[in-house]
This record gives C-alpha cells, sequence and structure tokens, in this order.
C-alpha cells in the first residue's frame, strides 16, 4: 500500500490540471463490476480536485444488456443528464451516431493505446470512445486443491471436467459439502454469450456469424460443444450456475465453494483481498481447448470505454474528463487497485504494477489472443442478434430442446434478421 500512496502522490503532482474556465457539474454511468464503482470514485475524486468540477456517478446493474437497454433509452430520449457513458467494447457500432467525435480531441493521446482497441471505437473514421482498460477472461484454479489431490492444470474441456469432478467428489467426502468443480456466467444476457462463443469456437464450431456476414452457428460442432456444457449443470456446475453472472460467480469461488471458474481479470485483485477465504490459494491459467479438429483455446475480447453523450451541455469539460480516467496515470491507478487490463501499452512493462499485480505482464498474451465478438459485422443488428444466441443457448443449457434443434432454429432467426445484409 506504500507502493501505491506514493505513486497516487507523484500522479496528483504530476498531471496538468484540466479546469476549464468555468467549473461545471458533470455525470458519468457506469456499471461496474466488484469494486470498480469505487475505484472510478476515487479517481473522481482527483479529477474534481484538479478542475474544480463535480462528477455524480450514475451507477447502472452490472448486468451490460441492461446497461445497453437503458443506454438506448436515454440517447433516443436526447437525455441532457448523463455527459459521460461508460461503454462496453461490442457498443461503438450501434451507439456511434448518438455520440461525440473525440478524434481530434484526443489526437495527442491515442498513440499510446494498443491501436487494435482504438479501431475497434472508430466507427466511419470517427474515434467515438476512449478505451480506460480491456478485458479477457481465463480458468481461475485453485492450486491448492489441485496439488492436495495431484492434478494438474487442464488444458482442455474435458480435463476441466474430469479434474473439476475428481477434486470437487473428494472433498465433498471429505465433509466440504458446499464445494463445486466449475462455475461460470450461465445467465441469459450477455455475458453468455461470451462464454458460450469461447465453447464453440475452442470446440472449432465458428464464429456465431463469420467476418464475412456468413451464418455459421448451426454445425455439429458447435452443438456438440453445448452438449458438452448441458452435461455440467448439476453434475461438475450447481444447477443454479443458469442464473450467474460474474458477480455471482465470483461470489461462489471467492468463499471457497468452487473449484475452477471462468471470469474476468477484476476478480484476480478480489480474490487477493485481506479477507478473501482462497487469498493465496488461486492461480489462472488459459481457458481450454475443445476436442478435434480447429479445437484451440479462446478467450472472448472483453473492455470498457469512455464515451462523450452528443446531449451533454458541458462536452469540452467531458472530453477532458475521459481523457483524465484513460491517462497513463489513472489506468495505473486502477490496475493497481483492480487489476484491470490497461490499454496504455508501456504499462504492461510497468515495475509497479509487475510488483503489486504480477499476473498483468501474463495477462497480456491472453488478450491479445482474444476473439471478438461479432459485432464489427453485424454492426446495429448485433444486440439482437447476440441475444437470439443468448436465447438458444440458454435454452439448451435449461434443457429446452437438444443443441441441434436449437441452433437450427436459431439459423432461421438470424437469416430473418440479416434480410439483404448485416
Amino acid at each position: 500500500m506504500k507502493l501505491l500512496h506514493a505513486f497516487l502522490a507523484f500522479a496528483v503532482g504530476a498531471m496538468m490540471t484540466v479546469a476549464p474556465a468555468r467549473a461545471v457539474d458533470l455525470s458519468i454511468v457506469s456499471g461496474d463490476t466488484g469494486n470498480g464503482i469505487k475505484v472510478l470514485r476515487e479517481i473522481l475524486d482527483r479529477y474534481e480536485k484538479q478542475s474544480g468540477n463535480k462528477v455524480s456517478i450514475v451507477q447502472m446493474p452490472p448486468s451490460t444488456t441492461d446497461q445497453f437497454g437503458q443506454y438506448k433509452l436515454w440517447l433516443a430520449a436526447g437525455n441532457t443528464d448523463i455527459d459521460v457513458y461508460q461503454t462496453d467494447v461490442i457498443w461503438a457500432p450501434q451507439l456511434a451516431a448518438q455520440l461525440v467525435d473525440l478524434t481530434e480531441a484526443t489526437k495527442d493521446v491515442v498513440g499510446a493505446h494498443f491501436p487494435s482497441i482504438i479501431q475497434s471505437q472508430t466507427v466511419n473514421g470517427k474515434l467515438v470512445a476512449l478505451p480506460i482498460f480491456t478485458d479477457a477472461p481465463a480458468l481461475y484454479y485453485r492450486k491448492d486443491l489441485l496439488d492436495k489431490y495431484g492434478a494438474k492444470v487442464p488444458t482442455t474441456w474435458k480435463e476441466l471436467a474430469d479434474t473439476a469432478k475428481l477434486v470437487m467428489d473428494k472433498e465433498r467426502a471429505t465433509g466440504n459439502k458446499d464445494i463445486w468443480g466449475f462455475v461460470f456466467q450461465g445467465n441469459a444476457y450477455e455475458g453468455l454469450t461470451c462464454d458460450a462463443l469461447e465453447w464453440v469456437m475452442s470446440n472449432g464450431g465458428g464464429e456465431i456469424i463469420e467476418p464475412d456476414g456468413t451464418i455459421s452457428i448451426n454445425n455439429p460442432k458447435a452443438a456438440a460443444a453445448l452438449d458438452m456444457v448441458k452435461g455440467w449443470i448439476g453434475t461438475i456446475s450447481p444447477p443454479g450456475v443458469l442464473a450467474y453472472q460474474e458477480e455471482e460467480s465470483r461470489g461462489v469461488w471467492q468463499t471457497g465453494n468452487a473449484v475452477f471458474m471462468r471470469n474476468w481479470p477484476y476478480a484476480y485483485a478480489l480474490g487477493n483481498g485481506a479477507d478473501a477465504p482462497i487469498k493465496g490459494k488461486f492461480d489462472v491459467a488459459p481457458l481450454p481447448a475443445g476436442s478435434g479438429e480447429g479445437a484451440r483455446p479462446v478467450a472472448t475480447l472483453g473492455g470498457w470505454n469512455l464515451a462523450v453523450s452528443k446531449y451533454s451541455k458541458h462536452q469540452d469539460a467531458a472530453i477532458e474528463l475521459v481523457k483524465f480516467i484513460a491517462s497513463p496515470e489513472m489506468q495505473k491507478y486502477r490496475t493497481l487497485r483492480t487489476s484491470n487490463l490497461p490499454t496504455i501499452q508501456a504499462l504492461y512493462d510497468d515495475a509497479d504494477i509487475a510488483k503489486e499485480q504480477p499476473i498483468i505482464p501474463r495477462w497480456k498474451e491472453v488478450f491479445l489472443n482474444a476473439a471478438p465478438r461479432p459485432s464489427a459485422t453485424v454492426k446495429i443488428k448485433y444486440n439482437e442478434a447476440s441475444s437470439q444466441f443468448w436465447t438458444a443457448v440458454h435454452k439448451t443449457l435449461s434443457g429446452e430442446g437438444s443443441a441441434a434443434d436449437n441452433l437450427g432454429d436459431l439459423e432461421v432467426t438470424l437469416t430473418k434478421l440479416k434480410g439483404s445484409a448485416w
């Protein structure tokens, strides 16, 4: 903590004051998970001290599906109460028309970010959001339990299922009745699209909708992947996993009641918190691969950005706020506090981050090899396409029809949605 305090003192002293001519009240909307809102508030406190402006947080539910729905309503209504939106990496094409073009205002800072992330937030040549952290999930595992039973870190989904059952059964035999083998995000929302894309792609089943617009999801390899996961429900995964989002998964994991978990980087720092029962007992590895031709580990690309509403009454001040939060100094602060992955390339070689969050340099390769969802291909129809996909997956995992039948129906629905073109 001394290192963190020293860094903060330096950062606050070193950063340039961004005060506009007259102080204004701003609002930023966020639905961050874990301690993300708390850390955002700490960053905003520093911004307020330097700028003289005041910033309030409009807090949203953690479900990205709920957030996106509300964002669309606010923007469609021309809501002037929200100045800055925290946006998912997939939303840029869908919201671009109602966001401020940041290209000119950020030309002095975009070069420090990973080019691929900047490109993901660029629509028709206009940068509509500035990245603040990126995301790619990994497999969390209880290294103490694997060592206890002489088990190896799984590299395939079959190995994961076998190891999860082995350790779970042995632990339950010792009286640990609450432990499960594997938790993930099984609720019917955008998070399930992320999880299911990984299962399907890692099994050689394609990208749901290919970069050329072809609807590819209705194939035997994709169906086999979903049948595999259906077999986990009630065996290595609790029946309630079908209602889990990120925080429910983390809750089971962090209390010590799971052998494996699929989740994003934010859960790493929280799991190593001073009061966490699993502190020092776990590690992370790449997500497993499927089986057969085309099988490989796949992690869905995530990440969060800041966009300025076209309806903001204080656009200049809002842009300066966005640049402050996305700056190297504040990205470093966020990473030290949350283990979120920075989008500033140089921070992966930062000595303080390597010391306080040693997982970050290791996670760089997971992120660089992450697979994007087909939002760039499907454009403004992505939200509906994703909703249809996660619905078909959730039905399958819940026992409502076979994977083959549900994916066949999904293909028909997506074909109608596509029409003549995406």
